[in-house]
Parts: C-alpha cells; sequence; structure tokens
C-alpha cells in the first residue's frame, strides 16, 4: 500500500464467518459450491451463540447484527491462533492490546432491535420501549462488543457506506496497520436487516428477484436475494505475524475507492465510477492490469449493477479477461457485510487454489463481456480484486496478493 510506512506490510492471518450457506471456513467454503434452493430471503440458521460465549441473557442484549459479527469475530480470531476456543473472553494470547485495532462495517445496524421497539411504542407508549434500545441499533455495536470481549484498546470504527462498508473497512483497517496506527487490526463486517419494513421496501423498489434465484451477470437476472451474515478478518503487520508464527493466508497489496456521485440507487452510466475506483486501487497496490487474474465481483444480480460492473471491469482490464466470479448466487445479498464475506471467500480461494462459482447463472448476459466462472475452477495464485458498489455512489476495491 502506497501510505505503508517503514516497510510495513498487510497479511491475514485468520478469518471467521458466518453466513446462510454455512458457518465456519470449511463448512462456509463448501456451501459456495452446493445447490442452493430458491429464497428471496436467505438466514443464518446454524448460529448457536453459546459457542461463542453468548449467554441468552447477553443474547438479548444485543442486536442480531453485532451477534454475527462477534461470532465470525471469534472464529477469526481462533483461526489466526489468538485465543484457543470460540468462547473464550479477556486479553489476546501474546499481543499489546493498545496496538490492536477493531474496523467493522455495517449498512443498517440494528433494525432487528428498531423495528420492535417501534412496535411496542405504537402499541403499548414510549414507556415500553427498552433503554437498551441505543447501545443495540448503533452501527458501531460490533466493533464495540469485539474490543470489550477481548480487551482490544486501539482504535474502533464503525463504517457506513450500504453495501461496500465492510470493503470500507477492511481498507481502513489494513491502512491503520500500514501506517502504525495499529500492528493488528479485527476487521469486516455483520449484518441483519430481514427486518419487515427494509424488505418491504426493497420489494417495493423492485429490488429483490421475484423467483428467488440470485443469478450474477444472467440474462435473466431479476434482481437480488436478501440474507445476513458477518465476515471477519485478522490482519496484522507482516513480521508481528513472522514474530509470533502465524500461519498467513495472503497480504492486502492495495485499497481503493471513489463516488459515483451520478444518482443515490443507479450506478453511473458505463460503471465509470467503479472503473476509476478499481484503477486506484490498482495504483496503490503498485500493479497494473495484467498483473490481475481474478476478481470477487460484487455482482448483485441486477440488472443495472451486474452491466455497470462488467463495463468498469472491461474498461479496466480490456482483452485480459480475468476471472471473475460472484458468490452471491449463493450467499444472497448481506448488504453492509457483502464485502467481508467476499473478503474471506477471496483468501480461501488463495488457501484452496481454486474459485468457486458464480452459482445460479447458466446463461451469461451477450451485453457482458467477461469470463464469469460458472463451474468450480483450480486457480494458481496471484494478484487478486474484491469489488464492492453501493447505493449512494459509493466504490470500494481491495487487492489481495499470495502471501508473502
Amino acid at each position: 500500500m502506497r501510505e505503508s510506512q517503514h516497510g510495513r506490510r498487510v497479511v491475514v492471518t485468520g478469518l471467521g464467518v458466518v453466513a446462510p450457506c454455512g458457518t465456519g471456513l470449511g463448512n462456509y467454503w463448501t456451501g459456495l459450491t452446493k445447490h442452493v434452493e430458491p429464497a428471496v430471503v436467505r438466514r443464518v440458521l446454524d448460529l448457536e451463540p453459546e459457542l461463542y460465549g453468548v449467554s441468552r441473557v447477553q443474547g438479548r442484549r444485543m442486536d442480531r447484527f453485532t451477534l454475527l459479527g462477534l461470532a465470525a469475530a471469534a472464529g477469526a480470531l481462533l483461526d489466526a491462533g489468538l485465543i484457543d476456543r470460540a468462547d473464550a473472553a479477556g486479553p489476546l494470547d501474546g499481543v499489546d492490546g493498545e496496538r490492536c485495532a477493531t474496523v467493522f462495517g455495517t449498512g443498517i445496524g440494528g433494525v432487528m432491535t428498531w423495528e420492535p421497539e417501534a412496535r411496542k411504542r405504537r402499541d403499548l407508549g414510549p414507556r415500553a420501549v427498552s433503554p437498551r434500545m441505543v447501545p443495540m441499533v448503533m452501527p458501531n455495536a460490533a466493533p464495540a462488543a469485539v474490543a470489550l470481549r477481548w480487551q482490544l484498546f486501539g482504535p474502533s470504527e464503525a463504517v457506513a457506506t450500504a453495501c461496500a462498508s465492510s470493503t470500507h473497512a477492511i481498507a481502513a483497517a489494513a491502512r491503520a496497520v500500514a501506517t502504525g496506527r495499529a500492528d493488528l487490526a479485527v476487521t469486516g463486517g455483520a449484518e441483519a436487516c430481514l427486518a419487515d419494513t427494509p424488505l418491504a421496501a426493497f420489494a417495493n423498489m423492485r429490488a429483490l428477484s421475484a423467483t428467488g434465484v440470485s443469478r450474477p451477470f444472467d440474462v435473466a437476472r431479476d434482481g437480488f436475494c436478501a440474507s445476513e451474515g458477518a465476515g471477519v478478518l485478522v490482519i496484522e503487520e507482516a513480521r508481528h505475524a513472522r514474530a509470533r508464527g502465524a500461519h498467513v493466508y495472503a497480504e492486502i497489496v492495495g485499497a481503493g475507492s471513489s463516488t459515483d456521485a451520478y444518482d443515490m440507487t443507479a450506478p453511473a452510466p458505463g460503471g465509470v465510477g467503479a472503473a476509476r475506483c478499481m484503477r486506484i486501487a490498482l495504483q496503490d497496490a503498485g500493479l497494473c492490469p495484467q498483473d490481475v487474474t481474478h476478481i470477487n465481483a460484487h455482482g448483485t444480480s441486477t440488472v443495472l449493477n451486474d452491466l455497470a460492473e462488467a463495463q468498469a471491469i472491461a474498461a479496466v482490464f480490456g482483452r485480459l479477461r480475468p476471472a471473475v466470479t460472484s458468490v452471491k448466487g449463493v450467499t444472497g445479498h448481506a448488504l453492509g457485510a457483502s464485502g467481508a464475506l467476499e473478503a474471506v471467500s477471496l483468501v480461501l480461494a488463495y488457501a484452496n487454489r481454486a474459485l468457486p462459482p458464480t452459482a445460479g447463472t447458466v446463461e451469461v448476459d451477450p451485453l457482458i463481456d467477461l469470463d464469469v466462472v460458472l463451474a468450480p475452477r483450480l486457480w494458481e495464485p496471484a494478484a487478486a480484486m474484491s469489488n464492492s458498489f453501493a447505493f449512494g455512489g459509493h466504490n470500494a476495491t481491495l487487492v489481495f496478493a499470495p502471501a508473502p
């Protein structure tokens, strides 16, 4: 990263994931290749809070998005060798908590708490509203809960840029490590917004799939499938990771951010803002388009967004045609957590030397000139890119490279 100081490099040493297709790294990776039944709404069904040290009482005092984020963080810390069991609490083993950051993204925050509390106020009056509502709905509740649980005293921040939130959060955390503000960061995103009101809004704006099938880049795509989930990465300075003998999955070498400044919901024509973001990320990484062999696309399965992203990729990469996949055919669209889920899948691609398929996609739109991965494909790890684009015109890109 261009902002890196004193030769600091940012590596990924831990992964955690909670998703509709599977909780835990093995289940998640396997789930990305399995057939998915049609479902407009996709929920996490296999989460057991007690396994992560969250009692029933504690669970009632946190919104579901915070619970998902805490569970994914526990998985990532366990994978990184910083805790010895998922339900552990207290300071991390052999790490200075004052040099640890927590940066999470969420698009909406605690809407699963907000909606029932608003209903209680309407039906029973203002005194029926829980005083715990405020810390439960605030978007920074997830990173705050993670910092509190494991005594991480460094920067603790929340990013809210709609569906680009967790990609921006990972970029911010990587810069904190690269510039020396932290030696280690727990970063990613969490989202649980499958409440009646937001689902009705998405349906009324015709963003949801009528068929319950997410088919990114397909000629018959008809909208996204709403989902929930959380993805968390443990990232740290390379020498810090080496000193504690950590396993390194990959390196974060660049990040880009731009804004369309065009429309609140529609992407800029031709994907010009997304193309600008990818070019910024490549420049930050010190790479050329020909260095990138794989793109984990935003790929929402909506008509305009998929076309705009495809046009942006074509504008940046031209005839190079890197392999493109979108995991939203399986995971659905977890809004602010989607970038983190996709970052986890990309890092797992390094570990497995393979690319997951773009599930649900059968016939790529003739207007989309991309090498869309339609079946599991072997991959020789090289530089790769993960994209997230959002309402408001927010664009975010991460660039990864094989472990140094």
